[in-house]
């Protein structure tokens, strides 16, 4: 029995037809809109808009696509949008000449025009453009989603975002923010004397966070090369060399799943400063992020889903014991062996591998117990040496580094640490690394004898710290995933 198509999908179609068929009639007449190589633009919607009683009566000259279309005979109207909004446009056969009025009926939404004209005001108040030239510069072959579904699939919304971009004005508002934030932290940075830099992004050693890296092959060299999972060591390798406060913007790979928090491929800043610890790290995280929000929301306070968070309140600092013994009840101050700490885990019902020991646990309840509650910004200082590879110790506790994590929203925002600068230490913790990796620990680190070296050479005492770029960028936004912060996140092949 044969199949009949969806009426929908035949109308759909033909649109699609007509469409090309209209490009070639005007290929035919020797106006093909691919042909034209540039377009003068002396002003943006919202620029005349904003600036409309200086304005009004001016030659302008806009860009953008059409949105929106009303013939009425002799006269038409069309709202064209652009990188700053949308504008009105009055489109009369006498102001255009005849030809060009009945090129301009056949345009389609979605085309993408010039318009030239008088700026003025509607009857009705709305503020326009009086046109007297409309060049058709690109032909939409395509039809706008919303002509018969609207964009509400966010499968495709993340995987052509090129329309969503065109369709949802919040989404293209994100992205000008998500700029803006990060041309904030780099002017805030800059003002503070660091100096920005670039890093390899292939590597023979992928170390400086745990997390499984992507790998590939070398042809030239006929080497195994690994992507990046952290800008760590040879951001350290620049404080050995003198370069006293330096960080860097990019991006980094890390070989996991995907949800609303992870994406494989991420943006992270990590900045070092010599001379300084942790706690100069929590100083300038703290008023960065204030600056940052005040800059680009012109307030401290951020709305996230329904929870107002108040970044101009100094943030509260707990230790990880301190915050494991609030809301779990367990005080892993009296907690001295690994099998005390897994008798608790087992009375808890908190999860572990043989390989776990007494800090690794206490990082454990702190994820099951504690993460969930930190809404409000919390800097969760003094983690266990077992987690914390690359961290000093504690003088005066040495179980324990002068480590930091910032969480809002019960997400973690940013990770650092008072600097290892001590080799010998350093040299150990590497063989620890490598032990777990024989035991199968996939995100344990490598040992680095390059940056072994440096250290020897000698690193002055250093604060170090990396954030989470997307994540900030999620909080300022209001944006309930990563991949709404991503232009292009990372999806599933479409036949899979």
């Amino acid at each position: 029995m044969e199949q009949k198509n969806n009426p929908q999908e035949q109308d759909i179609n033909q649109l699609l037809k007509v469409r090309r068929e209209k490009l070639a009639a005007l290929c035919e007449n020797g106006k093909n809109p691919f042909e034209i190589m540039k377009y003068d633009v002396s002003h943006h919607s919202m620029e005349i808009k904003d600036n409309f009683e200086t304005l009004k009566g001016q030659q302008v000259s806009v860009a953008g696509r059409i949105m929106s279309k009303r013939v009425m005979g002799k006269a038409s109207f069309c709202n064209v949008q652009d990188l700053q909004g949308n504008i009105q446009s009055y489109v009369a056969r006498d102001s255009i000449g005849e030809e060009s009025y009945a090129y301009f009926k056949k345009y389609d939404i979605g085309d993408i025009v010039g318009i030239k004209g008088e700026v003025f005001e509607t009857k009705t108040g709305e503020k326009s453009i009086h046109a007297s030239e409309v060049t058709l510069l690109s032909k939409s072959l395509q039809i706008l989603p919303e002509k018969f579904h609207g964009l509400t699939n966010t499968d495709i919304r993340y995987r052509q975002r090129y329309t969503d971009l065109i369709m949802n004005p919040d989404v293209k508002e994100t992205f000008i923010k998500r700029s803006r934030i990060i041309s904030s932290i780099r002017h805030y940075l800059d003002a503070k004397g660091f100096m920005e830099v670039e890093t390899p992004m292939l590597v023979s050693n992928a170390g400086g966070a745990s997390a499984r890296p992507f790998e590939t092959h070398y042809n030239a060299l006929d080497e195994d090369v690994k992507l990046r999972i952290s800008l760590e060591l040879p951001l350290k390798r620049l404080i050995v060399g003198g370069m006293e406060r330096v960080y860097e913007i990019g991006r980094v790979f890390r070989n996991e799943g995907v949800d609303t928090r992870h994406n494989p491929e991420f943006t992270l800043m990590e900045l070092y400063q010599a001379y300084t610890d942790y706690i100069g790290m929590m100083d300038l995280t703290e008023d960065m992020f204030r600056h940052v929000a005040m800059e680009v929301n012109g307030t401290t306070k951020v709305t996230y889903g329904d929870v107002e968070i108040d970044l101009g309140k100094p943030f509260e600092r707990m230790t990880m014991i301190e915050a494991v013994k609030k809301y779990s009840g367990v005080d892993f101050s009296e907690i001295q062996t690994t099998e005390e700490a897994k008798k608790i885990a087992d009375e808890k019902h908190v999860e572990y591998e043989d390989r776990h020991k007494r800090g690794d646990i206490l990082n454990l309840f702190f994820e099951t117990f504690v993460e969930e509650h930190l809404v409000q910004p919390t800097f969760i200082m003094d983690h266990p040496v077992e987690i914390s590879p690359l961290t000093k110790r504690k003088p005066e506790n040495p179980d324990y580094v002068e480590r930091f994590e910032l969480f809002i929203t019960c997400r973690e925002m940013c990770n650092a640490y008072s600097e290892l600068n001590d080799p010998i230490d350093q040299r150990e913790r590497f063989m620890e690394q490598e032990k777990l990796l024989a035991q199968g620990d996939e995100e344990a680190n490598h040992l680095d004898e390059d940056f072994l070296n440096a250290l020897e050479i000698g690193m002055p005492p250093t604060g170090g710290i990396g954030y989470g770029i997307d994540r900030l960028v999620m909080l300022l936004t209001n944006s309930p995933a990563i991949r709404d912060v991503l232009l292009f996140p990372t999806m599933k092949p479409i036949d899979k």
